[in-house]
């Protein structure tokens, strides 16, 4: 999904980089998002180019990397384009965002040198040594020092908040004055992955534009150019990281679709769980020195139980996450009633784990204990 461009920026720790990938101003292709593309070119080629647009989305499926392109596609175009395709000599409507890599644009952008774009994100704490936790007023109080300059050819000025959800109350508000009253010429691109927490005045001022989960083709094309390992069944990877490359990328980083296939082999022999088995599956997952596993064992355990019930509701939800999974959940869950077993139990077991988590518990304990509840439902449901 994001195609390296040489830069004397890459050791630079930025909020909205992924990490393991480039950052998103680095990409030349986006993939699984050309009805997204479709409506803001429509806009540009009827001239009606809203000042603010809310890129919406799970995290993780390209909403950065739309903002990037949008925004090195309008300081790549001359503003008299968009008033000008109806003329008699205007040149046909654009039906691409794309850039050339070699566009000084392009160039420009990658290295963060472009003149007439702003990004608002969390920053570096010098105190902490670590990024903030939100994006600060102090953050949105640069833009008025941006409008304050210049722009030596007269050009458009692009915001990209990355993301919005992050703003503190006081910046959510600096930036909510600025889109009431918006400068010539600008256009904001408000990067979000749960709009539903944004300031309703803020979402008012904005014409969105959905951002929907990868399929499996998408998401190999994606992932492509990174250096990973790929897995043979990409549906089931994407199924797995719910249509997010980031997702997808920590997944693959951590060897997430054959711990989740660990699972589901399992919750397979439930309720006659082999007991020596689900040993084994806890001292691995709790080993000493294997730090990243445990997070990784309990979140695919609190997905199983989440997708299982789903399953008794909706009946399979796109497609299977893991060889036998449909198989497995068909056995488990049965209909609405027992739907609402594994509801009740993904919320307790979720909150237990994450108790444990903090308090340090045991980890292969933790988990034991986790395997053996999901084991008790089953046999109480299955017996029915």
């Amino acid at each position: 999904m994001r195609k390296p461009v040489p830069s004397p920026t890459d050791d630079i720790l930025e909020s909205d980089r992924l990490d393991g990938a480039p950052h998103p101003r680095h990409t030349e292709h986006l993939f699984g998002h050309s009805a997204a593309e479709a409506d803001f070119l429509q806009a540009i080629a009827q001239n009606r180019l809203h000042h603010a647009w809310l890129i919406t989305g799970p995290k993780g499926v390209g909403k950065a990397t739309l903002a990037w392109r949008i925004a090195r596609f309008l300081l790549a175009t001359p503003i008299h384009n968009d008033a000008a395709l109806f003329a008699e000599a205007a040149p046909a409507p654009p039906d691409t965002l794309d850039v050339p890599v070699d566009h000084p644009v392009a160039r420009r952008i990658a290295a963060l040198s472009q003149q007439g774009i702003v990004v608002l994100r969390r920053p570096w704490d010098d105190k902490l040594k670590r990024l903030k936790t939100e994006i600060t007023v102090d953050e949105a109080r640069k833009l008025k020092e941006f409008f304050a300059k210049t722009i030596p050819d007269g050009g458009r000025r692009v915001v990209i908040v990355d993301c919005a959800d992050e703003m503190n109350p006081s910046a959510a508000n600096a930036v909510l004055k600025v889109l009431e009253e918006p400068p010539r010429n600008t256009v904001f691109l408000l990067v979000s992955h749960q709009p539903s927490g944004l300031l309703p005045t803020i979402k008012s001022r904005c014409r969105p534009l959905r951002c929907a989960p990868l399929g499996g083709d998408d998401m190999a094309r994606a992932l492509a150019p990174l250096a990973l390992e790929m897995p043979q069944n990409m549906d089931a990877l994407a199924t797995l990281a719910a249509g997010s490359v980031g997702a997808a990328v920590s997944l693959l980083q951590q060897g997430g679709p054959d711990v989740y296939a660990k699972i589901v082999a399992l919750f397979s022999t439930t309720p006659h769980l082999d007991r020596t088995v689900a040993i084994q599956f806890a001292e691995w997952a709790g080993a000493r020195g294997a730090a990243d596993r445990l997070p990784l064992v309990t979140g695919l355990l609190a997905l199983f139980l989440s997708r299982l019930a789903r399953f008794g509701v909706l009946g399979p939800v796109g497609l299977a996450a893991a060889a036998d999974e449909t198989a497995v959940m068909s056995r488990l869950c049965t209909g609405p009633v027992a739907a609402r077993r594994w509801a009740d139990l993904h919320q307790t077991l979720g909150a237990e784990l994450q108790h444990g988590l903090a308090v340090n518990l045991d980890p292969a304990t933790m988990i034991l204990d986790t395997v053996l509840k999901i084991n008790a439902t089953a046999e109480a449901l299955v017996q029915r």
